[in-house]
């Protein structure tokens, strides 16, 4: 029996609790009411959407700025926050999400195609485990389903809201998010080896993740015990 092994059997023996995300917290849209003008020689750091796209830890020390006026109301990314890409071509790229991991003084300011979340209780989940969980395959399979479209396809904050997403007590979290960072570091030291490594590792890191992530098939049982409980109550 390994250590996470261990840490579920003693925090978590009758099984990993489910939410909703509906549940556990808010949506929240990006900038409105901007103009071209206002995204030059910005005063305030602004979250582009590919800072989103690309990593699950969003950057802050990137260059982009937008001006925003003094006692100007508009929604500001915190500390755990999670962001996702509202829209893409295809619906495989749909809703990526990205954390922001780190403290920080400056406010940062969210573009208008995306948009965050907000848990309701900050200690409910740490924002390294939100960062692997939310790219894990599990919820990419939930999310994705969350778009519709045709040329392009657009996320539905409310079907959003139906996700279901695992809820595992902090001491457990902490150690997956140890194991999947060690991954992580490892696969970055080997990108400048050899090639054959360095895809090894990665499928290795992926298969870790979805296998450390999926908590068995409990998330998929209550999604069809809910739609058959909607399904139920219209018929009655």
């Amino acid at each position: 029996m390994t250590y996470l092994d261990k840490l579920i059997a003693e925090h978590c023996p009758d099984g990993v609790p489910f939410k909703t995300l509906g549940e556990v917290g808010t949506f929240y849209g990006g900038l409105s009411g901007k103009s071209k003008e206002d995204f030059k020689d910005g005063n305030a750091k602004f979250i582009t959407y590919m800072n989103v796209f690309s990593n699950i830890s969003l950057r802050v020390d990137m260059p982009e700025t937008v001006k925003i006026a003094p006692n100007e109301k508009q929604n500001t990314i915190q500390y755990g926050d999670v962001l996702f890409t509202g829209s893409s071509e295809t619906p495989d790229e749909c809703g990526m999400s990205s954390v922001l991991t780190v403290h920080t003084d400056e406010k940062l300011y969210l573009n208008s195609f995306c948009f965050g979340y907000r848990f309701n209780d900050p200690n409910l989940i740490l924002p390294g485990f939100s960062k692997y969980l939310f790219r894990s395959e599990a919820l990419r399979k939930q999310i994705k389903k969350t778009a519709s479209g045709v040329t392009r396809f657009n996320v539905s904050k409310k079907k959003m809201e139906s996700v279901i997403i695992p809820l595992p007590p902090l001491e457990v979290q902490s150690e997956i998010v140890r194991i999947l960072d060690n991954f992580t570091e490892l696969t970055a030291e080997l990108t400048a080896e050899l090639t054959a490594e360095l895809t090894a590792r990665q499928k290795q890191y992926e298969y870790y993740r979805n296998l450390l992530l999926t908590f068995d098939d409990a998330a998929e049982t209550i999604m069809t015990d809910r739609q058959t409980d909607r399904q139920t109550d219209r018929q009655g």
